[in-house]
């Protein structure tokens, strides 16, 4: 009996011992894992030093900003940086509008296409400056145009119309010379204008770029000017123009054309080809310059020619001009 008792009494303590480590080791973890959990919330861990950042796509379409290329200016390309429009008809001084020249020059300014218009010739004749009126025949007021130059003193020329390289597409007066004619027939029309302006000094080409490269179609023109003592200016219109070699062989007094002044309805161009013109005036002592009654033709010039005898530039008629 004492045998039993005894073996009962040993195993008790081995039970508790057992209970109580399983207790103690969950104490033990649930204190670590509160400490763990404390130590996690007050201290976080702490961040890289560099961050990637991760670009956010806008909600709506950010505006493209244009980029602008340096310029820089050569010889080659001298196109102004802005593309808006100039104010038109501004007239910008140059050194020969600002200051006078010693050297002096003569200067003929053909107005052609003239005799559509009587309010054409009084602005013209307004600017107090000698002016030559070439006159195309058969224009609505040639007459009273050619009579009221004549009455103030301005010395006229006949415009013939001439044929074209761009015609017939390009219109041309019905009274025109044409290549096809006979020579009759031409020294005929000649006559004709010469009898509706009595008071021509001389004759232009008005187009022309085909007429003047046939000799003898010239020859037929010239030889009637140079038996009723008429100069001749030729307009060149084509480079290929036999003219002034004609008239030099025929002995008739004549001349050419050194610079269109207006072929761009635009004061500042006009400017530019009238200073143009002056420079040569004074370089060769005489030019010949032809422009047109538009109007932003006749405002340039009532600006600019007063001032030009302070320039040493001499405004005479075509026929001073010839030889």
């Amino acid at each position: 009996m004492k045998k039993t008792n005894d073996n009962r009494s040993s195993k008790k303590p081995g039970g508790s011992r057992y209970a109580a480590l399983a207790v103690a080791a969950v104490i033990i973890l649930a204190v670590g894992a509160y400490l763990l959990n404390t130590a996690s919330i007050e201290s976080p861990p702490s961040l890289p030093r560099t961050i990637q950042q991760v670009p956010v796509p806008p909600s709506q379409p950010q505006p493209q900003i244009p980029v602008v290329k340096n310029y820089s200016a050569s010889k080659k390309d001298t196109s102004p940086l802005h593309t808006y429009p100039e104010t038109p008809h501004v007239q910008e001084k140059t050194p020969s509008d600002s200051r006078p020249s010693g050297r002096a020059g003569r200067l003929a300014i053909i107005i052609d296409d003239m005799g559509s218009s009587m309010q054409e010739a009084r602005s013209l004749a307004g600017i107090g400056v000698p002016l030559t009126f070439s006159v195309i025949p058969g224009l609505r007021s040639y007459r009273e145009v050619a009579a009221f130059a004549a009455a103030n003193g301005i010395e006229t020329m006949i415009h013939i119309p001439m044929q074209s390289k761009g015609w017939p597409e390009r219109r041309l007066e019905n009274n025109g010379l044409l290549v096809s004619m006979e020579d009759a027939a031409i020294s005929e029309r000649i006559e004709e204008f010469m009898r509706s302006m009595p008071r021509a000094a001389g004759i232009n080409n008005h187009m022309g770029s085909e007429f003047t490269e046939h000799e003898d179609k010239m020859r037929a023109v010239l030889t009637v000017l140079k038996g009723r003592g008429l100069y001749f200016v030729d307009s060149v219109t084509t480079p290929e123009s036999v003219g002034m070699r004609l008239a030099r062989e025929l002995d008739l007094r004549s001349g050419r054309r050194s610079v269109f002044l207006d072929n761009e309805q635009d004061g500042t161009y006009i400017r530019g080809q009238l200073n143009q013109a002056v420079r040569l005036a004074k370089k060769t002592g005489g030019v010949i310059a032809i422009c047109h009654p538009h109007p932003a033709t006749i405002r340039t010039l009532e600006s600019a020619l007063p001032d030009l005898a302070r320039q040493g530039i001499t405004l005479v008629p075509a026929s001073q001009l010839v030889r």
